[in-house]
């Protein structure tokens, strides 16, 4: 089971990434445009200046 990511969890800004291993890490999209974002950060994340809530409909049923 893996640890919660605290805010990531609940971030729009998250995408999960899984390994061939099974292993998941929480990537921050926002690093992408903003490097004062880590691009895999520290978990459980209590804090961050770009928390966006997620939408309550899942991305899959956005497309």
């Amino acid at each position: 089971m893996q640890p919660p990511a605290g805010l990531c969890d609940r971030c729009a800004h998250q995408q999960v990434v899984t390994t061939t291993r099974g292993s998941r890490f929480s990537l921050c999209r926002r690093s992408r445009t903003d490097p004062s974002y880590p691009r895999y950060p520290r978990i459980p994340v209590l804090a961050c200046a770009g928390f966006e809530q997620r939408s309550a409909i899942p991305e899959q049923e956005l497309s």
